[in-house]
């Protein structure tokens, strides 16, 4: 099957927002095997959005749109494709009301225009919106099946795993399951050719490389009549990719190196305390992301100036002057500092030159050093990087959270991280 993703929202086109709901979606539906040939995206123009509707009504044989679905007067995704449609709309009593029980738990008035949203093509299946007023839907017209979906990511991620899958499952006839080796430590192209004849000799199950900011991942996806064998065939595959791609691994069907970090020291009651320099309370704020942080992270130090190293941490003002404020020794010091002073299992030191500026011969921009400190031993790891500020301090925390990662107890976590 051929699908067409219509983005609608002047914002996009002027460039105010990023259009991540369409890689969200895409994802998706290469899960499901369906194709998407077109993206288009159109601002809210009816006479616009009209001509582009009918367009992919002649090429594909579902089109999912995102964003117009709010209550405001540019908001005509659903009248649009009604008329496209030859469809009514209709007063959804029920989606009236969870719109007035969202505004009654947040305190607030509901003003009439909210009502606009609770208004459907007739016969459509509406799809409830549990993560925000406008709820989507779908219907099925002259050959063509379409899903509205609402535009803000934080509503249209979910709206798509949890509304529209299960209604695309249908369509992509038999079962479609993935499963996503993380890694950290190998580029994609190293993962590529690890397992590059494994790929190139498989059919179902299927292997496919992606690459993600400092890591990436491999997924192996099985086609099958339904869930269960799809998992059979997919679960020797996996143990091979595993097996393959050795300790870089870090999780099956996890989210991030932070989750796995969390699920493993909250599980042996083990705690966690970090000290920052160049990442500037970064890697801090990955790990209280994390609902239920506080089990196992006790705080962090962002040391960022050489007389906090000192007078917190306890940093020696000798070795500082010796060796350099982006050194081994200040990382260690720093991570046996913040450990003593928190009094924790684990404690990280971090130090370097992110950039743009600050680098020398000696100490380029992108050097940092990152030092876990555990059971009274010291383990360091150098990390260069030279692809900008940003990436260099999300990759040093990660770097940070892969040493703890391999450092809890009992070795390397299962396949799902713990």
């Amino acid at each position: 099957m051929k699908a067409e993703l219509i983005a609608v929202g002047t914002e996009i086109l002027l460039g105010d927002i990023v259009n991540t709901d369409a890689q969200v979606i895409s994802q998706g539906l290469s899960e499901l095997g369906i194709d998407v040939y077109y993206q288009t995206v159109v601002g809210d123009n009816p006479q616009r959005l009209e001509r582009v509707i009918r367009e992919a009504k002649e090429r594909a044989d579902i089109i999912i749109t995102t964003g117009g679905l709010g209550p405001t007067l540019d908001d005509l995704t659903k009248e649009t494709l009604a008329r496209v449609f030859g469809k009514k709309m209709a007063l959804d009593q029920e989606a009236l009301a969870r719109i007035h029980a969202f505004f009654d738990n947040i305190g607030r008035e509901m003003t009439p225009n909210n009502e606009k949203q609770a208004w459907l093509p007739e016969g459509c299946v509406p799809l409830q919106n549990d993560w925000g007023t406008a709820p989507g839907c779908a219907f099925e017209a002259d050959g063509t099946h379409v899903i509205m979906l609402p535009g803000p990511p934080r509503e249209c991620e979910p709206m798509f795993k949890y509304r529209a899958m299960p209604y695309l499952y249908k369509l992509a006839g038999g079962c479609i399951v993935s499963r996503n080796v993380r890694v950290f430590g190998l580029g994609e192209s190293a993962m590529e050719t690890i397992l590059h004849d494994m790929m190139a000799s498989m059919k179902n199950p299927t292997i496919a490389p992606y690459a993600k900011t400092s890591e990436c991942f491999a997924r192996v996806t099985a086609k099958a009549d339904t869930p269960e064998q799809a998992e059979q065939m997919l679960e020797p595959v996996v143990e091979q990719v595993v097996s393959m791609l050795g300790d870089s691994v870090y999780g099956v069907d996890v989210d991030s190196l932070e989750q796995v970090v969390g699920d493993g020291l909250r599980e042996r009651g083990m705690t966690l305390a970090v000290a920052e320099s160049c990442t500037g309370g970064l890697l801090s704020k990955r790990i209280t992301d994390l609902p239920g942080a506080s089990e196992y992270y006790k705080g962090g130090v962002c040391s960022y100036a050489n007389e906090v190293k000192v007078k917190v941490l306890g940093v020696s003002e000798q070795t500082l002057a010796e060796k350099g404020a982006v050194s081994p020794e200040v990382a260690e010091q720093m991570a046996r500092g913040v450990m003593e002073l928190m009094g924790t299992d684990f404690g990280v030191g971090i130090t370097g030159v992110a950039g743009p500026g600050g680098g020398t011969e000696e100490k380029p921009v992108g050097l940092v050093y990152i030092s876990v400190c555990f059971r009274g031993v010291c383990h360091t790891r150098e990390m260069r990087s030279s692809l900008g500020r940003d990436r260099v301090r999300n990759q040093a925390a990660s770097t940070a959270l892969d040493l703890v990662r391999r450092l809890i107890p009992e070795g390397q976590c299962d396949q799902k991280g713990r």
